[in-house]
């Protein structure tokens, strides 16, 4: 405690409790939830979409990715067999036009009920 009653102050923090504090920009935005602002679109987006497999899985995931992007190629969907073989990965690569094209997407294909993973 001080001669005033209040404890000692550690320093410029405590003075400005509840205040913004300056920062210094290092321009990393690991863990600051908008990944947007580093985005340049238009641009070229894999997606991978992993889920059980089973036949319709990969006509299903390409069809839920030509709604959002109508300019995908099937052709060029990418396919992966999990070792033991029960699993199916995909990876859709699009030309992404905007950040709420790629949510969009990314929430349509996460609420399929074929799929269990989306990257």
């Amino acid at each position: 405690m001080t001669g005033n009653g209040e404890p000692p102050s550690s320093g410029p923090a405590d003075d400005d409790a509840g205040e913004a504090r300056d920062t210094v920009d290092t321009g990393d935005t690991r863990g600051t939830g908008d990944i947007g602002d580093i985005m340049q679109f238009p641009m070229d987006f894999p997606i991978k979409i992993m889920g059980k497999r089973v036949d319709a899985f990969a006509d299903e995931v390409v069809a839920v990715v030509r709604a959002h992007a109508p300019d995908f190629d099937p052709a060029t969907l990418e396919m992966r067999t999990s070792r033991n073989g029960n699993y199916l990965s995909v990876t859709a690569t699009i030309h992404a036009e905007s950040r709420p094209q790629l949510d969009a997407l990314y929430r349509a294909l996460s609420s399929h009920p074929l799929v269990t993973l989306v990257l």
